[in-house]
């Protein structure tokens, strides 16, 4: 007898359809073999699966049944395949009607005892159930609560091996899984314990965060130690705008197919903040792999990258991030395969100005030579520099401010300026795929970032002087549009230009 089922196996983010076939009645040993590219986990998926068996009241097959995972060439990786596996086995021998199999997609680690565990990619695959359009999608509950929020397919929450067997006995004695029956019906609040009232002075660091995370424009920050650049960086999730639903089903998607658990962290709703240490490796910053999955930059999609102490990165590993600033995207080829994974992100970066960390310090003497503050700063490439659209000096901290007891403005005075000002842009860019002013196309600049003939003359002359590039010219006016939003200005003012022209104002004292 011969059945047959629906799985799927993760290449990246995407789930990849995969056909679970089991054929019993065959002459010979009776024992189960499992043929189609798998990997060591999914080949031991046969002990587990015999022993939820036993423990769902249930005896093994008494012939020798042939499990095909098709197709033969790719190769299967995890524990996703035991549920599918264990259902077309019970339904050779005739516990379960094998043709109700066929119209699911299902994914799932058996434990011993039956109860299902949780998988990588639930989400995937039930994009790739919806995609197929198939009846619906049986997930282990942790995955069934991700994949609730997708709109268009049916989701069932299957506890054990027991519950499966029920469904196809009885398809009607189960509802689906309705977002608002899990715990992503509750937005997560923004959290107290750290506020931007808590900031002393550098009201002008303030500032550009504020463009930067209005815009989604990326920001680089320079100081000397103890200024505030980390606590301030700390700050940023406190005043990012909201994710929509699509946004978060992105960075769901990721994240669920890493691994981590969105759930477990509660934090629903809320964009990724990623901060690697500064010796992590090109495949931990890029994605990779034997079998390529996501690194941090895809981690941080649709959130924040924040690197402290830039320089101290390796060089290597700051330049694999060129493209991905550019493109939002990272392609990565391995003998495994080739993957794309999305990766538009706000880098946040902070630096000290030179290696002792006291150039250009009114109360601090700077000990380092010439040539020591070139090679330091050579660290961070000019090519990489040129991406980052804002660069502020974050001075030392008089002690007047330190002792000032007049607080600063708090995080949500500012989280409701950003909101207004990304308001303005989901309005402008309603039409199109874009969700902020930094990711506009150069073709889009002369339509919404048009400057008049004063403003213009003042952008060239700024461009001659500063010798910047045309990448660099093109932020300027991006940037430029973000602080009109904010001024809710229809149109570019010199006040505006001047603004964001003095955030590059960095590019040519960083290359010395």
């Amino acid at each position: 007898m011969l059945a047959a089922t629906n799985s799927a196996t993760l290449q990246g983010v995407v789930a990849v359809p995969v056909t679970v076939e089991a054929n019993g009645g065959e002459k010979g040993e009776p024992r189960c073999v499992l043929v189609g590219l798998p990997d060591a986990a999914v080949k031991e998926s046969l002990d587990r699966i015999l022993s939820s068996l036993a423990n769902s009241g249930f005896s093994g097959p008494r012939t020798r049944v042939t499990i095909n995972l098709a197709p033969g060439d790719l190769r299967k990786e995890g524990a996703a395949f035991d549920l599918p596996i264990a259902l077309c086995l019970l339904a050779v021998m005739g516990h379960l009607p094998e043709e109700s199999l066929k119209d699911f997609l299902i994914a799932g680690e058996l434990a011993l005892s039956g109860e299902t565990r949780s998988i990588k990619g639930g989400l995937s695959m039930a994009m790739l159930a919806k995609k197929q359009g198939r009846k619906g999608v049986l997930l282990p509950a942790e995955s069934a609560e991700e994949a609730s929020l997708l709109d268009g397919i049916d989701v069932f929450s299957i506890g054990s091996l027991g519950e499966a067997i029920a469904f196809f006995k009885n398809p009607h004695s189960q509802k689906p899984l309705e977002r608002k029956e899990t715990n992503f019906s509750n937005r997560s609040k923004y959290s107290d314990e750290v506020d931007f009232s808590e900031v002393k002075g550098q009201a002008n660091v303030r500032r550009a965060v504020e463009v930067a995370v209005a815009g989604g424009h990326n920001l680089l920050m320079i100081g000397p130690p103890g200024s505030g650049k980390s606590m301030i960086a700390k700050r940023i999730p406190s005043i990012l705008p909201e994710p929509s639903t699509e946004e978060f089903l992105e960075i769901l998607n990721i994240h669920s197919a890493a691994g981590n658990s969105v759930l477990s962290e509660k934090k629903f709703f809320r964009r990724p903040v990623r901060s690697p240490h500064h010796t992590i490796s090109d495949v931990g910053l890029l994605g990779g792999g034997t079998i390529p999955g996501p690194g941090e930059i895809s981690l941080a999609h649709n959130g924040i990258l924040f690197l402290d102490e830039l320089p101290e990165f390796k060089r290597s590993a700051l330049e694999v991030m060129r493209q991905p600033l550019e493109d939002g995207e990272v392609t990565i080829s391995r003998s495994a395969g080739k993957i794309t994974l999305p990766s538009r992100f706000m880098l946040v970066a902070a630096m000290n100005p030179c290696p002792c960390g006291y150039l250009g310090d009114l109360t601090n003497n700077c000990r380092c030579s010439m040539p020591q503050i070139q090679r330091y700063r050579s660290r961070v490439s000019g090519p990489l520099l040129d991406r980052i659209d804002i660069h502020v000096e974050a001075p030392a901290v008089r002690v007047e401010d330190l002792q000032n007891e007049v607080t600063g403005e708090s995080s949500s005075e500012m989280r409701d300026r950003i909101h207004h000002c990304r308001m303005v842009q989901s309005k402008r860019f309603q039409e199109t795929k874009i969700s902020s002013n930094a990711n506009l196309t150069h073709k889009m600049l002369p339509e919404l970032c048009k400057i008049g003939v004063k403003e213009a003359s003042t952008l060239k002359h700024a461009m001659n002087e500063l010798s910047l590039s045309a990448r660099a010219y093109d932020k300027i006016l991006k940037v430029s549009r973000t602080i009109a939003d904010l001024d809710s200005s229809e149109n570019i003012q010199m006040k505006h230009l001047l603004e964001a022209i003095q955030y590059r104002s960095l590019d040519r004292s960083l290359v010395l």
